[in-house]
């Protein structure tokens, strides 16, 4: 349009003064008439030195420096001020639209509106600001692919592996709400928990930020076993079990977080998340599948080692009966602030421990109250019951290919989408004090 608009000499200049656009406008009436000669050039470079001491001689310079010039210049020509002198246009009040600014057709400077509306009066105020180029936003990724396995409760264990996009500016408690979703199941019985190789790391609280969760080892998340067994067994089965096409059942009524809270130290029921490792040092491994189980807190040492046996009976070689009190293993309280802290086959009730209380208390906002605890073999126990029993086996869901594929290629956007986050509305707040 800008180019139809000089060769047809449809605008109005100022004599003389306005020579810079009457020889761009002979040029661009050249190229289209095909008359073209490079004196023509030579003349509008005359000129265009003439105006501009910095494009003088033949310096290379830069094209979008020169376009701005020559718009900010036929500006001027064209009966307008530039928009250095012009300054800020005429305000609006009220509801009125971009098409209320007078504006001549010789002007080649938009005049975009920038509307402000009070909260308080709703009173709107619009101003037009002229001007030559914008720079636009690019929008970037608002998720990203977080991987969660997920240990489900309904008639037997379930292991899967899920991709979420989860947002990159949400918290734990977004993702606990995503993977309650998923393994449709109360947010309020979900556990998250980072669980490397080696063993825990730390339950996930929902005030956190999820920036740097998953960053120290993956996330899982666990749902809290049913108050009564009925038709839940206590063994694991010998094999993960791969969810059904309509995803996990849910557990029943009775199966709520108040279920998992604990009473007075003695009494009630108290959440137990287990892992067993075995070797020491940088040999030191985690195997099996991770547990969990809730246990009355006046239980024996005894009674607490059988109960542990009782759920993985699905992976050991046979019977155990433990050959002593506290033979088989040692029972570490893990990721709280005192790592080395073991419960002991002494004390007639270990889970009154006061380290229990404080890891109940440390256990976070969000999810059932709850202890993690590690079961120690050595390397010998290990291999005569559980044989080279590694981690446990993981299914993973279609979401997870999907989440990976998404998050993987490069982010792209389009031109108009860098239009929409740049003229996005926006809250302004006043300073304090005014």
């Amino acid at each position: 349009p800008l180019a139809e608009r000089l060769a047809l000499g449809r605008y109005r200049a100022r004599g003389a003064r306005a020579e810079v656009t009457h020889r761009l406008a002979a040029l661009v009436r050249a190229l289209w008439t095909r008359d073209y000669t490079p004196q023509l050039s030579a003349e509008f470079k005359n000129i265009v030195s003439k105006h501009s001491s910095q494009f003088r001689g033949n310096a290379q310079h830069d094209a979008l420096e020169f376009l701005l010039w020559l718009l900010d210049r036929m500006h001027e020509d064209l009966g307008a001020a530039s928009p250095a002198q012009q300054g800020r246009g005429p305000s609006e009040v009220g509801g009125g639209h971009s098409g209320g600014r007078a504006r001549s057709g010789d002007t080649p400077h938009p005049f975009p509106r920038s509307s402000l509306t009070c909260p308080h009066c709703l009173k709107q105020s619009n101003t037009f600001d002229p001007f030559l180029c914008i720079s636009l936003p690019i929008p970037l990724r608002q998720t990203r692919a977080l991987n969660v396995t997920l240990v489900l409760q309904c008639e037997r264990w379930r292991f899967v592996r899920v991709g979420l996009a989860v947002p990159l500016l949400g918290t734990v408690a977004d993702l606990r709400e995503m993977v309650a979703r998923e393994g449709r199941i109360p947010p309020e019985q979900v556990i998250l928990a980072e669980v490397s190789p080696r063993g825990f790391l730390r339950s996930l609280s929902d005030p956190e930020a999820l920036g740097a969760a998953g960053e120290a080892g993956p996330v899982y998340a666990f749902q809290p076993p049913p108050a009564r067994r009925a038709g839940c067994p206590r063994s694991l089965p010998t094999s993960p079990a791969v969810p059904r096409p309509e995803g996990p059942r849910l557990l029943p009524s009775t199966a709520r977080s108040s279920d998992c809270l604990h009473r007075a130290p003695g009494h009630g029921r108290v959440l137990l998340l287990l892992c067993n490792t075995a070797g020491t040092g940088p040999q030191l491994a985690r195997f099996g599948p991770p547990l969990v189980l809730r246990e009355e807190r006046g239980v024996s040492w005894e009674q607490l080692q059988q109960s542990i046996l009782a759920q993985l009976r699905g992976v050991l070689r046979g019977e155990v009966r433990p050959q002593g009190t506290g033979a088989l293993f040692r029972i570490r309280l893990a990721g709280g602030a005192a790592p080395c802290t073991y419960l002991s086959p002494q004390d007639p009730r270990p889970l009154c421990h006061p380290a229990i209380d404080r890891a109940l208390q440390l256990s976070g906002a969000g999810g059932p109250p709850h202890v993690k605890l590690t079961a120690e073999w050595d390397m010998s126990t290990k291999e005569r019951l559980f044989g080279s029993l590694q981690e446990e086996v993981v299914q993973d869901a279609e979401s997870v290919r999907r989440q990976q594929q998404a998050h993987g290629q490069q982010h792209s956007c389009t031109l108009d989408e860098c239009f929409q986050l740049y003229t996005k509305e926006e809250q302004v707040r006043a300073p304090p004090g005014t």
